[in-house]
Parts: C-alpha cells; structure tokens; sequence
C-alpha cells in the first residue's frame, strides 16, 4: 500500500477525533473503519482487522488520561469486564472467518434504536453516584458475553451498547462508566489484535499511525474529562451526536 500525503492527513486526523469519540462516548470506529475501507480500500476483515491496533492505543490512551482511580478500585466491576473478554475471543474467532457485512442490516437496527433510547430521558445519563443496579445477578454474565462477543466480532458500536448497560442498568454514573469501558475494551482488543494477527489480518504500518493519532485524541479526552466541571454532560452531547452521525452514515445520507 502506497500513503500519499492526502492519505495520511485523512487518515491521522480522522483517527485522533475517533480517539476523542471513543473515551468520551463510543462508535469512533465508524470513522476509522470507513477510512480504512474506503479511502485506504482494505477489505472488510483486513480493516477490522487492522482497526484492532487503534482501538487498543485508544484505551490505553484514555485510561492514561483518567485521573483519580486507582488499579485496586476495579476490582468490584469484573464481573462486567471478565464476561466481555471471555465473549469477545469466541466473536473475534467468527470474525477471522467470514466478513462483517451480513450483520449490517442488524447493526442499522440497532443504531436507531440507541438513538431513540439515548434521547428519551436524558437526564438518566447524568447520575452522579452510583445508584441500586437494575440488572439481575443472574443476568449479568449472559449480558456482558453478549456484548463482549459483538466486540470481538465487529468492534464498531460496542462502546454505546456497553455505555448503555453500564449507565442505563448497572446505574454507573457515566465518566465512571467510561473507566470500566476502557478497562474492558482495552483488554478484549489486546485478546481480539493477537488473533487477527495470528490470521494475518492486521496491516501494522496502517493501524499504528492512527494507533498513535487515537492515543491522542483518547488521552486528551480522558485528561480533561477528569478535570472539567460538567464533563458528563459533554460526554452525553458527543455520544448524542455519534451516534446521529453513525445513523445518518449507516442509511448512505452522507
């Protein structure tokens, strides 16, 4: 693959807001997923493949940039991050052997119907302290394999849906929240990089130039994010416009 100048313009800036995106909200994938697609024209699980290596730079980006939480404080959450890893190996295994476009359709499905619960009651998003979760014990597991195995398979929206759970259910307040996503997502996407690698489905030179425009953009975030009064309020304005943005793109309005 020859980079032009244009190419690498695109390429890093478009990765450092999908860094942004990804602390603060979710979904920064769409943006380095359709560089790599269709500006860069890699192929489907080349791309997912090689989005890998940004998305993993990003978390460690943002958990960098998070302030305040000490290692020990985590402990209390695995049983919403160990369930996430464990399914994201089994969606990663799938995604090495068949393309993300049959599940198109459903993720479309799915985009909208998160707008619509992102926007119905807002104020759900800006607890400040964690409240009595509405998830059962029981339900846990299943929930979180299910999201981890999505991950694995196609990485594009799990932050929100993860967002979403943790925030909406678990009644975790939402920078709080963005922690454990990062936790999370960090570790799985190490598990998911070594396997598309292990498939030969990972270009390197691409995917640790926007890794590096994706620590960025994830640290800085996170930094201010930490230190800002009213920081979840921004974070709920960007996941809004995210997600709008990934709908308006996954109907082709772009």
């Amino acid at each position: 693959m020859q980079w032009t100048t244009e190419h690498l313009v695109i390429a890093f800036s478009g990765a450092f807001v999908c860094g942004i995106i990804n602390a603060l909200a979710g979904n920064g994938s769409v943006i380095t997923l359709t560089i790599l697609t269709e500006l860069l024209g890699l192929p489907g699980n080349i791309a997912n493949g090689t989005n890998r290596v940004g998305v993993f730079m990003n978390t460690i980006g943002a958990l960098t940039g998070f302030s305040g939480k000490k290692e020990q404080e985590y402990k209390k959450y695995w049983p919403y991050i160990l369930p996430v890893i464990i399914g994201a190996v089994f969606g990663t295994i799938l995604a090495t052997r068949v393309t993300h476009d049959q599940f198109m359709g459903v993720f479309k499905i799915m985009m909208v119907v998160m707008l619509i619960i992102i926007l119905v009651k807002p104020e759900r998003w800006l607890i400040a302290q964690a409240g009595k979760s509405m998830m059962p014990r029981w339900l846990v597991w299943p929930v979180m394999l299910l999201i981890g195995f999505y991950g694995g398979f196609i990485q594009m929206g799990v932050g929100i849906f993860y967002l979403a759970v943790l925030v909406l259910v678990a009644r975790l307040p939402m920078l709080e929240s963005n922690k454990i996503k990062a936790v999370a997502v960090g570790s799985f996407t190490l598990v998911a990089l070594m396997i598309f690698a292990f498939a030969g489905q990972v270009i390197w030179s691409v995917g640790l130039v926007m890794g590096i425009a994706q620590f960025l953009g994830g640290w800085l975030a996170a930094h201010y994010a930490s230190k800002v009064p009213g920081a979840a309020r921004v974070a709920y304005g960007i996941l809004v416009v995210a997600v709008i943005l990934s709908v308006l793109k996954l109907f082709n309005v772009f």
